[in-house]
């Protein structure tokens, strides 16, 4: 994968990288919008938790795919307030910690799927195949 930060566009302004290149030859994985939700079922109180348990959702899709987070190449933060953008950076470093930047979006959103929710996150991941 090539990530591109093109020298005639603005330095990005956060943890991503403008675009990234996925070779034909790679196996993508798509990650439904995972949020602040413990194994248990139960909605975490408060954007940090909620934040640090959607990214830690996140990483198990990943794993689960036998994929690390390294290997995400775009990834999607919904938020329903603007004053939560500290908290989630801050979540997705303690989750992911000092990993290649993906091609990212950052939302702010009036609501989610329950009015509980206040992060989501999305990814797609891509791995060369593994050979048989």
């Amino acid at each position: 994968m090539r990530r591109n930060n093109p020298g005639n566009i603005h330095t990005p302004l956060g943890g991503y990288s403008h675009s990234l290149l996925v070779p034909a030859d790679h196996d993508l994985l798509f990650v439904s919008g995972q949020v602040g939700i413990d194994p248990q079922g139960a909605v975490l109180s408060g954007i940090a938790p909620q934040s640090l348990q959607a990214f830690a959702n996140l990483q198990a899709c990943l794993s689960d795919a036998d994929l690390h987070v390294d290997q995400i190449v775009q990834l999607t933060i919904y938020l329903t307030d603007a004053n939560f953008i500290k908290d989630a950076r801050l979540a997705r470093q303690v989750v992911f910690g000092d990993v290649p930047d993906p091609a990212c979006t950052l939302l702010v959103v009036s609501a989610l799927a329950r009015p509980e929710l206040l992060i989501e996150v999305e990814a797609l991941a891509a791995r060369k195949p593994k050979r048989l």
